[in-house]
Parts: C-alpha cells; structure tokens; sequence
C-alpha cells in the first residue's frame, strides 16, 4: 500500500487528508479506526456492490454501532428521492453528528453519499471507498459531491471533503468491461490537461491496462490522484486553476443530460466532450490538428466513443448553458494550448463551438 496526502489550505489552517492506494485494502481496519469518532458508521453502497464488499467493511468496523443504506445502481440514483431516503434512515437509526458516513461504492454513490454527508445535521465525517476506476481516480478525491437535475449534472452540492480516501484495485478485478474503460477516460483526461509525460506512459501501458495489469492500474490511479490532489491544494472550491480537471466536461455534462442519465456513462461522455474540445482547441488557433488526433487515436485504443450522440449542436449548446463554469453570462471552456497543457478559455464564439461538434461527429 501507498499513501499520499491532499493538503488543503484555508483561513482555519491546514486540513490534509490521506489517499492509501493498493490491492486488499477495502478490508483494513487500520484505515477506518482513526475516523471513528462515536462508534456510530452508516454505510452508503448500492444493490451491485453490497454483495461483494459490504460484508468486508462491516468486518473492519469491529463493535460500530453501524447503520447500512443500499441504494439502487445507476445515475438516476443521484436525485432528491435517493437523497430524502438516506436521510430516513440515518434518522431512523438516530444517527448523530459523531456518526462517520463511508461511501462504498463508484462514483454515483461517492456523490450521493457525500453530499449527504456535508447537509445531514450540517455536516458529518465521511470517508471515500471507490470501488471503479473512475471513482478512484477522480470523483472521489476532492470534495466534490452533489445529485443531478434534469437541467443539468451535479448542479445541486456542496464541496464537502472525505477524511480518507481509500482505493483498492483488487476491486477492479470486478468491474464490468464497459465501466473499466469509461474509468479510463479521467485517467486520459488528467495526463492531455496536466501532464504530457503522463500521455506517453498512457500510449505505451493502454494494453496493460486494459488487461487489468494490477501494477498499471496502481500507477494510473496514483499519477491521477497526485495530479488532483496537487490542484485541489491549490483551488479547493474552484475558484481557478482548479477548472482545468474539467477538460471535455462542459460537452460532456450537455451529452449526459441530453442523451438521458445513464445512457452513456459519465466516462463515455467525457470522452466525447474531450475530442469536441480538442477541436474546438484547434480552431481557436491552440492546438495542432496532430494533436488532434492524438488524442481521439488514445481514446479509441481505450475503447472509448470519440462521437456524441446523434443530438442537435443547438440542444447541446442549450444544455451548456448551465455550465457552473460560466461567468457573467457567457460560456467557458477548458481548452488546450498543448498536450499537458489546459487552459480556460472565456468569450469563446459560440460558431466555433458548433462547428467543433460538428467536427467530432466526423
């Protein structure tokens, strides 16, 4: 096992956070005994994932008074209803202030579940426990948390962070082919906006991973989170450097919504939104078309949709609209200046936009 540490600076001093990486660690009660303050935990997963690691949490929590809360599967679950259930149950069971949420499960359920962390008797301690690829990666580090609207992705939250993030990778051993390589899509992400180095290991290791090597996947997952852990240090609630995690996003939330939740997954979405973005880089006179097609080749080896759904550029561009990342009205981007290179981009002309989706669906 390895471990890094998110340092996150605010008026009140310090407040750093653990990410322990490595392979039968979901069951270490070693890393859940710190963060148990009352002796109360509510366990949050979903009917997929209970079955296969549910028994091993309770198993690391020995004499918790422990409260268990199994959600259905899927991003309709991120919604007010899930939300008000959690919530009935936590308060049927008398969970206090000292209770510990942990959120077993991808990145849905670490959504949700912190969410209802930072709002549950106005805030609680949680700990992070994904279970995907793509959780371990990114959703979970952060503190980012929230449900969906019809309107928009993740447009209702707060930043609530965990006090420990721990990613086992055995637990991709489980994970369904589809969701291992929508994982893969935030893993590219972070290497085409932060770190170029990153993308050539990427290029060389995409079979390994594919395969499911464990020590690719340890280093994919680790690069990743101390690439976002270094970010979320310096910008914790967003303010600047740290949009730049956002790279194929803002196409990527107006694909997810428009095509309906949970039709493409939030890895395949961002996957398109990264080629729409990339030529949309182009056009803005930033990125080579080499470059270009750089990134669509990496995506396709990943398995990944490098076209959108067959919706209207105008239906997207509505869709955006509600983008958090716009300011004053207008619509902003995370672009590229180069591989590894992102920037944020404002007052981008909107014919630009529409004819980088039309590119993409080439």
């Amino acid at each position: 096992m390895e471990s890094l540490r998110v340092d996150l600076v605010c008026n009140a001093g310090s407040r750093p956070y653990p990410i322990h990486i490595g392979a039968g660690i979901v069951g270490a009660a070693e890393l859940y005994a710190p963060h148990l303050q009352g002796g109360a935990v509510a366990i949050v997963t979903n009917a997929v994932v209970a079955p296969l690691y549910l028994e091993t949490v309770r198993n690391a929590l020995p004499g918790a008074r422990l409260t268990q809360i199994v959600c259905a599967d899927g991003e309709d679950t991120k919604s007010w209803q899930t939300l008000n259930r959690i919530f009935d149950q936590l308060l049927e069971a008398r969970c206090g202030r000292d209770t510990l949420v942990i959120a077993l499960g991808g990145g849905v359920i670490g959504d949700l579940a912190g969410f209802a962390a930072a709002v549950y008797q106005r805030g609680v301690p949680f700990l992070q426990v994904p279970t995907t690829l793509l959780a371990q990666v990114d959703s979970s580090v952060g503190g980012k948390t929230a449900i969906n609207h019809p309107l928009g992705k993740n447009m209702i939250g707060a930043f609530h962070q965990p006090r420990a993030v721990i990613a086992d990778v055995a637990a991709l051993d489980t994970l369904p082919e589809r969701e291992l390589r929508a994982g893969l899509a935030e893993v590219i992400k972070h290497g085409f906006a932060l770190d170029a180095s990153f993308v050539e290991w990427l290029e060389q290791s995409m079979e390994k991973l594919l395969a499911r090597d464990r020590a690719a996947l340890a280093h994919a997952v680790r690069r990743s989170c101390e690439l976002k852990a270094r970010i979320v240090g310096e910008d914790e609630r967003e303010a600047g450097a740290r949009a730049l995690l956002n790279f194929g996003h803002t196409f990527g939330h107006a694909i997810e919504a428009g095509a309906g939740y949970g039709a493409w997954l939030h890895g395949e979405a961002v996957a398109a939104g990264m080629v729409m973005a990339a030529e949309l880089s182009q056009l803005m006179g930033q990125l080579d078309k080499s470059e270009v097609i750089r990134v669509r080749d990496l995506l396709k080896r990943a398995g990944l949709p490098v076209k959108g759904p067959a919706l209207a550029p105008e239906q997207l561009m509505d869709l955006m609209a509600t983008d958090k990342k716009a300011a004053q009205g207008k619509l902003r981007f995370v672009l590229l200046e180069g591989v590894g290179h992102a920037a944020l981009c404002g007052d981008v002309d909107s014919r630009k936009v529409r004819a980088a989706i039309a590119a993409a669906a080439q």
